[in-house]
């Protein structure tokens, strides 16, 4: 070691009496005030406040450091108000006597201050979440000060410091021997020198500027966003400004990423791509950030194990311990050559330029041969069936990708299909559906780094090419050679002992399908004696399969031979990839969830499951009563459109029976049924009916309620969430009564009976003006403002109102309807009234487009004086066929009984999260038809607005998909499929908990 730990370490500054703070403020620099000491690792920092005016920061710095380096910070600072305009920066306040520094006398003896403009903002102390647009700012920045340096040389010498990372293996080497556990010593220090190693062999080659050293999480003050979440928006201190690599700058600003609540390698990707976009990362800069994120974080551990011990009164050191080993855990739980070669993905550039160059696929024998053949037989009598294991499996249907030994079962399957195969592969690269998981709140390892061979009798496995075997555990062993990659193979049973072997000779044999597990084949260009996994999740997908590249052509010469090859074993366009097709080709105005929306091609039950095998939480789905995949819905619509589809004006059985199982389901005056193809049509036709009965058209609506897009539906849609201008271009025959909301509307909690007798009181109003309504509509229980219960007896008055001035009264339950409220099978039932007209649709079909009015025969057969009515596919075979499913499903598992009981669940853990969070303002709803709001105040009921849909990014994070409602857009809309389970409703509530604690 060339240097000691005395050389690193410059130990604390001396203690600084207020009074001394006090006296320099006032003879140096003519200020006065309050004055608070805000700790700091090295220096002694005091937030002065004058009675008036701007804030500053007095910072008096340790005696370690020069003055030549004191007047470079502020020198930077001053260049970059010019190079990097916008950014809050800390400027020097000269002293009375025209020099920043001013010297400061104690009893330690003389010290050097300087005082800075107080930067307005707050660091981000603690652990909580970053989301990725927040850490792509925070690479900016970096970037940004980064690039404002670039041309900035200093009067005077700024010595390198311990936190020059072309210094880091050196301060590791002196400090880590005092690391109180030797264990952890040992790990920081090899680490360190593994990175370094890396680094060393490009060294020479990476730019080299004044650089600010120290931009990270804590030394950067944010802003906070209209949702809550914190923006970077400048810097608080220059202490380590330094030259050193252009690169390591970023290095420092990803490696403070690391310790945030929910981070993960892959968190510091926006921040590189940020970076890049200011200041571009040349290959050899690319090549090394990883490891150098890994030599700053050992630095981080060696250097505060160390402060703490020499200083233990050092409060800011202590604190700092637990975030610092967080940060290395993190930044070494990835081999760096994987990580580098995901940056080189990010970056678009090669892993050749960034020093990594793959030899999988040089010269080599054939890994196997079946029946006696030696390696290299003929590839037609080799051929290959590939299996596939992915989403797009049609095979694994009805959530058979769940059941214990599907794989295996596939892998038969395939062979019978493919006679002439003589084994069977999967394939790599792909994300195995039969690996994903549900009810987690990570992602699951799913994506395949080797491959598995499964012949269909016993055969021999020879080596590919001349290297040294080493025996594993069980059934495994390792091929070694010095100028390529390892091959790591599992299921063999060997027959070579440890040692060199030639290319071509036997190494072991392997059991035919049905008689073990099958070859495990993976390639790895990680350091031999590192074992790789064999699958991982997606997040590090491209440097994964750069590091373990495919060895597909170690089973025969050629890989055209393969047959059996699906859709679904080939990779596909990425999720990114087809959001951009569908920009070009799908109306914009048609919108998608999420910013970043997760390709999703396959459901089962109540979760949803992505093409890279993540599943997700369906918390939203209120179409899919049901649950996705059902089997007896799918087996059933297969058996009808086999038999027969065609229109309703067709004579045949189940538009009879579903008409009839819908009427017995209402009220008996609720006899006669329309079928249709949306919740759309459904409302349009019950206000067609209406006016047909009553020979009127004039229609009362509630606020913000939601109803359709048809010209009639849209017409007493009154919700600005869905439409802006949905009040100022209503159609003159439309009225509204205010919404009865009794959270927030203008009566209530107690005060809400007020609403009914007003809304009847308007509808009388309306009658003597000579506008009699021809219809009352309104959702039955109140879903589009949050999923709340109307209040007690309100439709019963505005019934009432509705029918003495000769109008028809409109039940829209094409959300609620269909037991989802548990209790009650329809919404009105919790009103106590029968409606004249009751539209439904969404739950009646599963998702199929089916929907129905259901009314009395008198008001049906009044449409006659508009012509007849139709409706090309509603009630057709194929749809009845659906509706009569759905409602024999719903019967026979108990699925209303479900909502009831899992929703009471679901409900009382939200109204316990309430209870400490705050920002819950109230719990609506009943059964699986529930609503979060989300408050600023709980007494001014500000909408939490931007909070919430931040929220709901964050959940589809954590695997649970939600979105908002409401005018305001800050509830939770709640209506996940009904066979929902409390132990999904227990990974939601821990997945809303982690959020709210943690941030967002």
């Amino acid at each position: 070691m060339s240097a000691s730990a005395a050389d690193w370490c410059v130990g604390p500054t001396p203690g600084v009496p207020q009074k001394a703070v006090l006296d320099v403020l006032s003879k140096r620099f003519g200020v006065s005030g309050t004055v608070r000491d805000l700790g700091s690792q090295q220096d002694r920092n005091f937030r002065v406040q004058p009675e008036s005016g701007e804030s500053y920061v007095l910072k008096v710095s340790n005696p370690a450091t020069g003055p030549d380096a004191l007047r470079a910070q502020c020198q930077a600072v001053e260049h970059l108000t010019t190079t990097a305009p916008g950014l809050r920066l800390p400027r020097a306040r000269r002293g009375t006597d025209g020099e920043y520094l001013q010297p400061l006398r104690t009893e330690s003896g003389e010290l050097h201050c300087r005082l800075f403009d107080y930067v307005d903002g707050e660091p981000i102390m603690d652990s909580r979440y970053l989301a990725p647009h927040v850490i792509a700012r925070l690479g900016e920045l970096s970037g940004r000060i980064t690039a404002g340096l670039a041309g900035f040389t200093p009067v005077g010498i700024v010595p390198s410091t311990m936190w020059d990372l072309r210094n880091a293996l050196e301060v590791v080497e002196s400090l880590a021997p005092h690391m109180s556990e030797a264990k952890d010593a040992q790990r920081v220090l090899r680490a360190a020198l593994g990175a370094h190693r890396v680094v060393a062999a490009v060294a020479d080659r990476l730019p080299v500027q004044m650089i600010h050293g120290d931009v990270t999480d804590n030394n950067v003050v944010f802003d906070r966003q209209r949702d809550g979440r914190p923006l970077p928006a400048g810097v608080i201190d220059f202490g380590d400004l330094s030259y050193g690599w252009t690169v390591a700058e970023l290095a420092v600003t990803c490696t403070s990423i690391l310790h945030h609540h929910g981070a993960s390698p892959a968190s510091v990707l926006p921040a590189v791509r940020a970076f890049h976009t200011v200041r571009p990362l040349g290959p050899d800069e690319t090549a090394v950030l990883w490891p150098l994120i890994v030599l700053r974080a050992s630095v981080l551990v060696a250097s505060g194990r160390y402060d703490v011990q020499h200083d233990p009164g050092n409060a800011y050191a202590a604190a700092a311990l637990e975030r610092e080993w967080a940060m290395f855990e993190m930044a070494t739980s990835q081999p760096v050559e994987v990580m580098t070669a995901q940056l080189c993905h990010e970056l678009e550039q090669s892993a050749t330029e960034a020093g990594r160059l793959a030899r999988a696929h040089d010269q080599h024998s054939v890994l196997w041969a079946s029946d006696g053949h030696a390696p290299g037989y003929e590839e037609q009598s080799v051929r290959l069936a590939v299996v596939d294991l992915s989403v797009h499996n049609d095979a694994l249907h009805s959530g058979r990708w769940l059941s214990e030994g599907i794989e295996s079962e596939l892998v038969a399957h395939t062979l019978a299909e493919h006679p002439s195969a003589r084994a069977v592969r999967t394939a790599h690269g792909e994300h195995r559906l039969t690996r994903a998981r549900t009810d987690v709140t990570t992602s699951t390892a799913t994506l395949a780094l080797g491959v598995e061979l499964h012949p269909r009798s016993s055969a021999v496995v020879h080596a590919p090419w001349a290297g040294t075997v080493v025996p594993g555990a069980g059934r495994a062993l390792t091929l070694t050679r010095d100028d390529g990659p390892a091959l790591f193979l599992d299921g063999v049973d060997a027959t070579v002992e440890r040692g060199p072997v030639v290319a071509g000779q036997p190494l072991g044999t392997v059991p035919g399908a049905g008689n073990g597990d099958g070859l495990w084949i993976q390639l790895s260009q990680l350091e031999s004696a590192v074992v790789p996994p064999r699958f991982v999740s997606a997040d590090l997908a491209a440097g994964w399969l750069a590091v373990c590249p495919d060895p597909t052509r170690l089973l025969v010469a050629d890989p055209a031979p393969d047959c059996g090859v699906s859709a679904g074993a080939v990779p596909g366009e990425s999720a990114a990839e087809l959001l951009l097709r569908r920009d070009r080709a799908f109306a914009r105005v048609q919108e998608h969830y999420y910013l970043e929306p997760p390709r999703i091609e396959r459901g089962w039950r109540h979760h949803l499951v992505d093409t890279e095998a993540r599943t997700y939480l369906d918390m939203l789905n209120n179409v899919t009563v049901l649950g996705h995949g059902h089997p007896v819905l799918s087996d059933a619509v297969h058996r009808q459109w086999q038999r027969l589809n065609t229109n309703s004006r067709f004579h045949y059985g189940s538009v009879v029976e579903l008409s009839e199982r819908l009427a017995e389901l209402l009220p008996p005056e609720l006899d006669t049924v329309f079928l249709v193809n949306s919740g759309s049509e459904a409302v349009d036709l019950a206000l067609r009916l209406a006016w047909a009965a009553t020979e009127r058209q004039d229609v009362v609506a509630v606020g913000e309620a939601y109803h359709g897009w048809t010209f009639a539906s849209d017409a007493v849609s009154t919700s600005i969430a869905d439409n802006p201008n949905a009040l100022v271009s209503r159609p003159s025959w439309v009225h509204t009564v205010p919404a009865p909301n009794s959270y927030r509307g203008r009566h209530r909690g107690t005060q809400a009976h007020r609403y009914g007798p007003e809304a009847a009181e308007a509808i009388a109003e309306l009658a003597r003006s000579g506008r009699a309504p021809a219809a009352f509509v309104a959702e039955a229980y109140y879903g589009n403002a949050g999923g709340m219960a109307l209040p007690d007896g309100y439709l019963e008055q505005v019934y009432a109102a509705t029918r003495a001035a000769g109008g028809l009264c409109i039940a829209d339950e094409v959300q609620v309807g269909y037991g989802r409220l548990g209790t009650w099978f329809w919404g009105f039932e919790q009103q106590g009234v029968v409606p004249d007209i009751v539209t439904i649709a969404k739950s009646m079909g599963n998702g199929h487009p089916l929907g129905a009015v259901i009314t009395r025969r008198g008001i049906a057969d009044a449409y006659r004086s508009q012509g007849y009515f139709f409706a090309s596919a509603g009630g057709s075979p194929v749809s009845s066929t659906v509706g009569l499913t759905v409602l024999d499903v719903l019967r026979d598992e108990g699925l209303r009984e479900n909502a009831s009981t899992v929703g009471a669940y679901l409900k009382a853990g939200l109204e316990a999260l309430a209870e400490r969070h705050p920002l819950i303002g109230a719990v609506h709803g009943n059964g699986l038809y529930l609503g979060v709001e989300f408050v600023r105040d709980r007494v001014t009921l500000e909408p939490a607005t931007e909070e919430t849909a931040a929220i709901c990014e964050r959940l589809r994070e954590l695997g649970a998909i939600v979105q908002p409602t409401s005018d305001r857009q800050c509830v939770l809309k709640i209506k996940p499929p009904m066979c929902l389970t409390d132990r999904s409703a227990d990974v939601f509530l821990s997945a809303l908990d982690d959020v709210l604690s943690h941030g967002w």
